[in-house]
């Protein structure tokens, strides 16, 4: 494609989203199937494009807005382009060929000649791109760190892996993957984990081919580190999802004992039996749909039967922000009111499942401590057969937890995560 075309592509998609209904991830790739002649140099070309404007989203609507014009798909990349992206040939894009966009306007031509220099004169909230409901909770819990954290958040993510270590050692993948041109640094906290360096093709690898490498962000590593799973132990993922953190637990176990994957979405869990089959831990993994009524009978017949139970719950996701930078903007599911009492039942439905010495690992990937901290305090108060356990003393041995104290909170400035949060609570053994 010609650097116009390009362009008009990156247009199209952003008028997409305006009235999608489903996330940017989703509405990109199904514009990108429709349209199999886009090369892949074209493809990542346009795709970082429309990312970069979403991640600069509020001080792009604070140009428009100051400059009193409609706040589109066409301003918006106009402002990009020449605030963000430095481009001195914008109006040889916008060259009116067939397939590129249409000329500069006079209208738009004198709004290119009255834009700022930079966002220095924007406020705050908006140079920290943080949607302004969240503004006050997220002053809290960051302090001073505030504009920081939320310029983290807003950064792309970095390609994190787990190696499957039932079928190879960290140091083996580290070297196998240079070999076929991929370098990589283990990650500080997981010792499961590679950090990829620089823009690579995973799929071309005999590692990830054989399963022996999976794509996992290192906070979700941790989640699984978190829960201690041995061999020969019974353990139930209660929202199991696509199976990342199931297969984490299996090798933890070195493929030995029970692992029962629970999940509302079936088809999220039937996706995952491949992913399990494929990976070679499919023999300790037992998949349970709750949308099926058989399973949650036998769910309520399992008092005290499992020595972990891990509830990564559904949450608002607002600590994946760097990955779903239009979640920011968006809302497309429940809403923080509506998500809590879901989690509190989910609490309260599998506490029962815990040995006596057992532990109920509770995770989001939310940064808000109505889904957090206060989620937790209430469980407490209703569950005094449970107590909250510093990291110290319940982390894997070997490993250095990555937060002090008695909860795991992770940010991507901090820890190079997404912004994930996880506590140990133990059932008391009497």
């Amino acid at each position: 494609m010609v650097p116009s075309a390009r362009l008009q592509a990156v247009i199209d998609i952003l008028t997409r989203l305006e009235k999608s209904p489903i996330p940017m991830d989703l509405t990109v790739g199904d514009y990108m199937r429709q349209r199999r002649f886009i090369g892949s140099k074209d493809r990542a070309d346009i795709v970082m494009r429309v990312y970069g404007i979403i991640r600069y989203f509020a001080r792009i609507r604070w140009v428009c807005e100051r400059q009193c014009v409609s706040f589109t798909p066409r301003f918006m990349v106009l402002v990009a382009m020449a605030m963000i992206e430095g481009k001195g040939d914008i109006d040889k894009l916008f060259d009116g060929s067939k397939f590129g966009p249409e000329p500069l306007t006079d209208d738009e031509k004198k709004f290119l000649q009255q834009l700022p220099a930079d966002f220095v004169a924007a406020p705050d909230v908006v140079k920290a791109e943080c949607p302004p409901e969240y503004e006050d909770v997220l002053r809290q819990i960051f302090g001073e760190n505030f504009t920081e954290e939320l310029a983290a958040l807003g950064r792309e993510a970095s390609l994190d892996l787990r190696v499957n270590v039932t079928a190879k050692t960290r140091d083996e993948i580290h070297a196998s993957l240079r070999e076929d041109g991929v370098e990589t640094e283990v990650t500080p906290y997981s010792p499961w984990g590679l950090r990829v360096k620089g823009k690579v093709y995973l799929s071309e690898t005999k590692d990830f081919r054989k399963g022996h490498i999976e794509i996992q962000d290192e906070g979700s590593q941790l989640i699984a580190l978190a829960c201690n799973a041995a061999p020969g132990m019974q353990v139930l993922d209660y929202c199991a999802g696509g199976g990342g953190k199931t297969m984490a637990l299996a090798a933890a176990m070195k493929i030995k004992g029970r692992i029962v994957a629970m999940d509302l979405d079936e088809n999220r869990l039937k996706k995952a039996r491949e992913r399990f089959r494929r990976a070679k831990v499919s023999d300790i993994i037992e998949v349970r749909p709750l949308a099926d009524e058989k399973n949650r009978k036998w769910l309520r017949r399992q008092k005290q039967t499992f020595d972990v139970v891990l509830a990564d719950v559904p949450c608002s996701g607002t600590g994946t922000w760097r990955r779903n930078p239009d979640t920011k903007w968006r809302r497309y599911g429940p809403t923080v009111e509506e998500l809590v009492p879901v989690q509190a039942e989910i609490l309260d439905k599998v506490a029962g499942c815990v040995k006596p010495g057992g532990r109920l690992v509770y995770a989001t990937c939310s940064l808000l401590p109505a889904e957090n901290e206060d989620q937790i305090a209430r469980f407490l108060g209703a569950h005094p057969e449970f107590e909250l356990a510093p990291l110290a003393q319940v982390w894997p041995e070997g490993c250095t937890p990555p937060c002090a104290g008695n909860v795991m909170r992770l940010s991507p400035l901090q820890h190079q995560t997404d912004g994930f949060f996880a506590t140990i609570l133990l059932r008391k053994a009497d």
